[in-house]
C-alpha cells in the first residue's frame, strides 16, 4: 500500500496527491493507493493513520509525506516500521506553526478552525529522537519558500536523498519524481 499523507491545511485533493493517485491508477494499482483526509488535530491525524496501518505488514507499506505529512510519516516509520518518501518535510513543525496560532482555513476543504497551543503540544509529542536511515527517501527542493531544505537534509542525513534545485514548497516538479516514489515503495515490498 502506498499512502499519501498531506500537509498542514492541505487535503487529499492536493496537486501531489492527485498526481500520485493518477500514476497508481495508470499502473493498475489504484487499489494499492490511499490518501486519507486528515483532521487538523495532530493526535487525531496520527490515530487515523495508525488505524489505516493496523494489521498491515510494514514491508508492504510506504508513506509519502508532504510537509507536515513528512513529520507524521517519520513518527509512523519509527513506531510502526514502515518506509517513507518525504517531500519537503517539516522537521520541527511545532516551532514553525507556533507563530501562526489563531484562525485557520484549509486551502482545499474550506474547513475553518483555531490553531491553538494544544495543537503545538500534540505536534511536539510526535517528535522522534532518532531515525532509521534505511526507511527513508528524502526529496526536497532548494527553492522551498516555507521550509529550509537544509534542515531536512541534516535531519535525514544517511538516508537516500534527492535535492532538487529550485522548485517551491508545493513541489511543482513532483511529476518528475512519481516513478522514483513508486519504485521506492516497490523495492520495500521485496
Amino acid at each position: 500500500m502506498l499512502i499519501y499523507i498531506h500537509g498542514f491545511n492541505s487535503s487529499a485533493l492536493s496537486y501531489k496527491a492527485g498526481l500520485l493517485r493518477e500514476r497508481m491508477a495508470k499502473l493498475g494499482l489504484a487499489d494499492q493507493y490511499a490518501c486519507p483526509e486528515l483532521p487538523h488535530r495532530p493526535a487525531q491525524a496520527i490515530a487515523l493513520l495508525r488505524g489505516l496501518l493496523e494489521g498491515r505488514d510494514p514491508k508492504s507499506v510506504t508513506l509519502v509525506g508532504s510537509s507536515l505529512g513528512g513529520f507524521y510519516s517519520t513518527w509512523l516509520a519509527e513506531h510502526l516500521g514502515v518506509r517513507a518518501v518525504l517531500v519537503n518535510p517539516a522537521v520541527r513543525p511545532y516551532e514553525l506553526l507556533a507563530a501562526h496560532l489563531g484562525p485557520q482555513k484549509n486551502l482545499y476543504t474550506g474547513e475553518a478552525y483555531e490553531l491553538t497551543p494544544q495543537h503545538i503540544a500534540e505536534l511536539h509529542a510526535l517528535e522522534v529522537d532518532a531515525i532509521t536511515p534505511s526507511r527513508y527517501l528524502l526529496i526536497t527542493a532548494t527553492g522551498d519558500e516555507v521550509l529550509d531544505y537544509r534542515a531536512g537534509v541534516e535531519r535525514y542525513a544517511g538516508c537516500e536523498q534527492i535535492v532538487v534545485p529550485g522548485s517551491d514548497h508545493g513541489f511543482r516538479d513532483f511529476a518528475a519524481y512519481l516513478e522514483t516514489t513508486v519504485t521506492f515503495w516497490q523495492r520495500g515490498r521485496v
